[in-house]
């Protein structure tokens, strides 16, 4: 039998009208609850009926989601995040992957989300063009990447904070030859690399460490670019003594190079990486540790709040907690550096 919401209110031990609210995205239900809530729903297949509240409302229970990279860790796991909100809350995702220029350009000329969904998240930096034409949808918009932009709902991080903390371990460890691999050929109009790189080179400057650029490469915020990168970067003619990696992907393929290169992490180059990837602790990465999958919760738990209370202003910018996490892969420079 299907259960039903007198179910979940039941096994969660709370009241129905409580259920409701927080599948919604509504206040008035502590975090704590809300968590039980979606997770007894989860484990009784329950999801809110929509029939009927379709016809009175005029909605599609649907919500437009748009990707750069559908793939990918970062992406994959907001997407994950965000959908279980939306589904606990008796709405699809109807999904856009939007990597190539030409699928992006032909779906912001066609918008083929109008009148289709009822909010959209995207998980893309849009251009002012681009925004524009989301707003014109007249749907609640939110996103978990970039800064703050008029008419959407931003859940995200300090970038240029996590990332000075991190180069600033490594400065207070005693190195001084501090490379960095960094996503320059991310995403369209993706701010992350831009935010990162200034935080590095501010963090030298302050410092008093004279900026190299040999010491900077491109790994493309996989690990596979990540290995190329630190491959590029032990071909200098002064190697680092330790690397700030703007992503934990690209710190795994560094770590990788170096284990090819037979160097020792971190006797003789010190890794940093930044999200805390699961796989992070199993290779006891030293990270800026972000809440990634709470970003795409959070954000679709806001878009769902915009459509029960279409009255209220949207949240902004909402900041989400980060943290410098020492493992294994840091300590400080051997006299001589790296062999």
């Amino acid at each position: 039998m299907t259960a039903s919401i007198n179910d979940v209110a039941q096994a969660a031990g709370v009241s129905a009208s409580t259920v409701s609210r927080a599948l919604r995205g509504r206040q008035g239900v502590s975090d704590e609850v809300r968590d039980r809530i979606a997770a007894v729903a989860a484990q009784l297949g329950y999801t809110a009926s929509r029939s009927a509240s379709s016809l009175a409302s005029g909605r599609t229970y649907t919500i437009g989601v748009l990707v750069p990279y559908v793939g990918r860790w970062f992406f994959g796991t907001v997407l994950d995040a965000a959908e279980k909100v939306f589904s606990a809350a008796g709405y699809d995702v109807l999904l856009y992957n939007l990597g190539s220029p030409e699928t992006r350009k032909r779906f912001f000329t066609r918008l083929p989300v109008r009148k289709r969904v009822d909010a959209v998240l995207s998980l893309l930096i849009p251009d002012d063009e681009e925004s524009a034409a989301l707003r014109s949808l007249g749907v609640p918009l939110a996103t978990t990447v970039g800064g703050t932009r008029p008419g959407f709902t931003v859940v995200g991080i300090d970038d240029r904070a996590g990332t000075e903390s991190a180069v600033r371990h490594l400065v207070n460890l005693g190195h001084r030859r501090i490379g960095m691999i960094s996503g320059s050929s991310g995403p369209l109009h993706w701010t992350t690399p831009i935010e990162r790189r200034n935080a590095y080179l501010d963090v030298l400057a302050d410092a008093g460490i004279e900026h190299d650029a040999a010491l900077e490469a491109d790994g493309d915020y996989t690990v596979d670019g990540g290995e190329r990168a630190m491959t590029e970067l032990l071909a200098a003619s002064r190697p680092p003594t330790a690397v700030f990696a703007q992503s934990d992907e690209m710190a795994m393929g560094a770590l990788r190079a170096l284990r090819r290169h037979r160097l020792k992490v971190p006797d003789d180059v010190s890794v940093v990486g930044f999200d805390d990837h699961e796989l992070a602790d199993v290779v006891g990465l030293t990270t800026v540790a972000q809440p990634v999958a709470e970003q795409g919760a959070e954000a679709a738990r806001l878009l769902l709040r915009r459509l029960d209370e279409p009255d209220t202003e949207p949240a902004g910018h909402v900041r989400m907690p980060i943290r410098l996490v020492l493992r294994e892969t840091t300590a400080p420079p051997r006299p001589r550096g790296p062999h």
